[in-house]
C-alpha cells in the first residue's frame, strides 16, 4: 500500500474526548474513527489488524471442529420469549427496532432454535458452531475506546452435547484453542473464574490480561496457577495460592474472552432435546465461549506500546515492513520503487511511505506511531553501499543490509 495514498492522516495530538491508550493511540494513527460514545469505523489500517485476529480466531475454532455459520443481526421477540429474556437480563441492553425485532446482544436464542430443527438423536451430537459477527449492546459506561462499546465484533462459539463428560471434554479443549489464540494476538491471558451473569449459575472463566488501565480487578497467582475475579473471590491479595503456596497477587486486568457451562437452561427454555441411546428424549447440554477481536486489537495496543506509539506484534500487524525513501531524486525513487514491487511479489506486505512533502523526521515518527514491526529505510547514504537502513520497532539499533537480503530478513 502506497503511504501518498491514504485516506486518512496521522494526527499529532490525541483526541481531547478519549482517556484510553488504544482509543488514543488508534485514532492518531488513522486505525479507527470515532462515530460517537462506544462506536467507532475501522478505517483500512484498523480493519486489516481487526482481519487478521478474525482470523487466527478461525483457523484455532477449526482445529477443534468449530464449524462457521453467519446468524441475521436480527432477534425475533417470541425465541426471546421463550427464555424470558426479551423484558429481563440480556433483553435490557437489546437495541430494540420495534416492538418485536431486536439487535443481537448475544445469540444463544438464535442457535437454540436452529439446532432444535436439525438435532433429533445422540448421533447427531456433539455439534460445534460459531460466528464473527457485529454485537450491539446498550452500554452504560462506553469508554475505553475499543474495550467497551455499544457496537462491536464478537466470535461466539456454541457446542451442544449428549452428556456432561462429553461437554467438559470439550470445554478444557477450547480453553487450550484460546491460549493459542491469544499467544498468537501477542497476549498472555490468566483463565480467571467469574460469575456467571445472566448466563448461568455456575461459574464461568474469563481470559483476562492485566493491564493497569483494566476495569476488572482480580486476584492471581504470579505463577498462572490460580486467578479469581475479586467479584466472586473468597481470597485476598498476600495469601497464600491454594495450588503452589506463592503469594497471592491482585491486579487490574481486561477481559479479552469468556466461556459459559450453560447446562440445559435454554435447551430446556426452548425445548431443544434429542433421543438418547436408549430411546428417552433428553435436553441437550450446552456451552458457550466468547472472543472479542475489537476488543483483543485494542488490549494489544494498551499492551504493547510506548511513547512513540503501538509495537505491533508480528502476526497481527497490518504490514510486515514499513518501507521509506527519505529523498526525493530519481535513483531514491527508482530503487525504493523496485524494492516496493520486489518484496510484494515475494509475498512481503509492506506499507510504502512515498511521500515527497514529508521530512525523515516525520516519517519516522509517522513509523513509530503507526507500529510497524520492521522500518526499512532508503537513502543516498545506504544506496552508496547497496543496502538500506532496516530497524525493529520495538529496538533501537540500525542495521544495514543488503538490498537481497530484505525479504528473507524480515520473514
Amino acid at each position: 500500500m502506497l503511504q501518498s495514498q491514504f485516506l486518512t492522516k496521522v494526527k499529532k495530538e490525541a483526541p481531547k474526548d478519549e482517556k484510553s491508550i488504544n482509543a488514543q493511540f488508534l485514532t492518531r494513527a488513522g486505525f479507527i474513527y470515532k462515530e460517537m460514545a462506544g462506536v467507532y469505523t475501522f478505517l483500512p489500517l484498523g480493519l486489516r489488524v481487526l482481519r487478521k485476529i478474525e482470523n487466527i480466531i478461525r483457523e484455532e475454532m477449526e482445529k477443534i471442529g468449530g464449524k462457521e455459520i453467519s446468524m441475521t443481526i436480527f432477534q425475533p421477540k417470541s425465541l426471546w420469549q421463550e427464555t424470558g429474556r426479551w423484558q429481563g437480563g440480556m433483553g435490557e441492553i437489546m437495541y430494540r427496532c420495534d416492538e418485536e425485532i431486536g439487535l443481537g446482544p448475544t445469540h444463544e436464542e438464535m442457535l437454540t432454535d436452529i439446532i432444535r430443527h436439525y438435532v433429533n438423536s445422540y448421533r447427531d451430537l456433539p455439534q460445534y458452531i460459531f460466528q464473527i459477527q457485529t454485537k450491539f449492546r446498550k452500554e452504560l459506561r462506553a469508554k475505553s475506546g475499543l474495550l467497551r462499546g455499544r457496537e462491536f465484533s464478537m466470535k461466539d462459539l456454541y457446542s451442544f452435547h449428549s452428556s456432561q463428560q462429553d461437554f467438559l471434554k470439550y470445554y478444557k479443549k477450547v480453553i487450550t484453542s484460546y491460549f493459542r489464540i491469544f499467544k498468537r494476538c501477542g497476549l498472555e491471558a490468566l483463565v480467571t473464574q467469574a460469575s456467571g451473569g445472566d448466563f448461568t449459575k455456575d461459574f464461568t472463566h474469563e481470559f483476562q490480561v492485566l493491564t493497569p488501565d483494566g476495569e476488572d480487578t482480580i486476584i492471581y497467582c504470579p505463577k498462572k496457577h490460580f486467578s479469581k475475579n475479586t467479584e466472586v473471590a473468597d481470597v485476598k491479595k498476600d495469601q497464600k495460592c491454594p495450588l503452589c503456596q506463592n503469594f497471592l497477587k491482585e491486579g487490574k486486568a481486561v477481559e479479552v474472552g469468556n466461556i459459559f457451562p450453560l447446562g440445559v437452561k435454554y435447551s430446556e427454555a426452548m425445548k431443544a432435546y434429542f433421543t438418547d441411546k436408549d430411546g428417552q428424549k433428553k435436553p441437550i447440554i450446552m456451552g458457550c465461549y466468547g472472543i472479542g477481536p475489537s476488543r483483543t486489537m485494542g488490549t494489544v495496543v494498551e499492551i504493547h506500546h510506548d511513547e512513540k506509539g503501538i509495537i505491533w506484534p508480528k502476526e497481527i500487524a497490518p504490514f510486515q515492513m514499513h518501507l521509506i525513501k527519505v529523498e526525493n531524486n530519481s535513483k531514491v525513487n527508482k530503487i525504493a520503487n523496485k524494492i516496493y514491487q520486489d518484496l510484494q511479489k515475494q509475498g512481503v506486505e509492506v506499507l510504502y511511505d512515498d511521500r515527497n512533502e514529508k521530512t525523515a523526521g516525520q516519517k519516522f515518527a509517522e513509523a513509530d506511531l503507526i507500529g510497524i514491526p520492521w522500518r526499512v529505510v532508503v537513502s543516498e547514504k545506504t544506496l552508496q553501499r547497496n543496502s538500506v537502513e532496516i530497524k525493529k520497532r520495538d529496538k533501537n539499533s540500525l542495521k544495514l543490509i543488503k538490498i537481497t537480503q530484505i525479504a528473507k530478513y524480515v520473514k
